[in-house]
This record gives C-alpha cells, sequence and structure tokens, in this order.
C-alpha cells in the first residue's frame, strides 16, 4: 500500500495484511526510512495510531485510514531513563518524551536535549537518522530491525 490519502483503508481480513504494509513496524520503519511519518486512523471513533495498527485498538474496528502526519508537535510527557538498553547505554541517560503531533496524534520518543532543560508544552520536531550515526552498534539488531531508521525529536 503506497497511497496515503483518506480514503486509503486497512487491510480489512488478516489475509489482507502483508509483512510490508505499512500497518506493520517493518512497513511503518520502511516509510520512515523514505522520509515519511504515517499514522492510521480509525474512521469510527476517530482514534489516532501511531505507528500504524490493522484494526483500532480503541473499538477493534478494522477502519482504518492511512495518512502522512506532521513532524512538529509538542510534549505532553517525558521522563529520563537511566538504564537503557544495551545498544543505546553509552547515551544514557536519556530523555524520552510522549509528543501530540500537530495532528493530534502522538509518539514517543527520544529527545535530543537533557531532561532539565525540557518543559511540558516545548516545541519539537521529529529528525530521522541512521542508527549508525547515532553511534548504535549494528550487532545490537535484531536481523528485522538492520534498516530500521531511529527517530529523535529535536528542540525547535
Amino acid at each position: 500500500m503506497t497511497d496515503t490519502d483518506s480514503t486509503t483503508t486497512g487491510p480489512l481480513t488478516a489475509e489482507a495484511l502483508t509483512a510490508d504494509s505499512a500497518f506493520t513496524l517493518p512497513g511503518f520503519f520502511d516509510a520512515l526510512a523514505d522520509g515519511r511519518l504515517l499514522a492510521a486512523r480509525c474512521t469510527d471513533c476517530e482514534t489516532h495510531m501511531l505507528p500504524p495498527r490493522p484494526a483500532c485498538y480503541a473499538c477493534g474496528s478494522r477502519a482504518v485510514t492511512l495518512s502522512e502526519q506532521p513532524r512538529t508537535g509538542e510534549v505532553v510527557s517525558y521522563t529520563s531513563v537511566n538504564r537503557p538498553p544495551s545498544a543505546f547505554e553509552h547515551l544514557a541517560p536519556i530523555t524520552v518524551a510522549v509528543v501530540e503531533l500537530d495532528s493530534s496524534a502522538r509518539l514517543t520518543g527520544r529527545v535530543a536535549a537533557p531532561l532539565e532543560d525540557l518543559a511540558i508544552g516545548d516545541r519539537v520536531e521529529l529528525e530521522v537518522r541512521d542508527p549508525e550515526d547515532v553511534g548504535i552498534d549494528p550487532a545490537f539488531d535484531l536481523s528485522y530491525e538492520a534498516e530500521w531508521p531511529v527517530h529523535v525529536f529535536e528542540r525547535a
């Protein structure tokens, strides 16, 4: 599935869901690597799902559409991760935030700022980086994650 206008609907049956669909994590990260931030929206209850899912986690409907999302938003919650997974331990402490994008979809991600420099309401912009550019050892990747980019929020 490559179209992301409001008429694009998700896979209505399990058989229609393929491994490279934008409604799967590999498909989501493929789109992100191509510079496209995609979310699903349930047309029954209006819930946004980011990364996209083939069915709404709020109401269970499979009536979902894909749309490209803005990369800007504001911090609605944040914390510090002092003992991250091995691949990220050299980056500790890591500031992680829930960001409400300008579309109202929410995405959790690392923020390139110390915890004490961040506040609720701060404007941020999503950047997509190659894992090696961030210093993440490719040996830590699972086989299906090898080509996945890393997303980081920068203060706007």
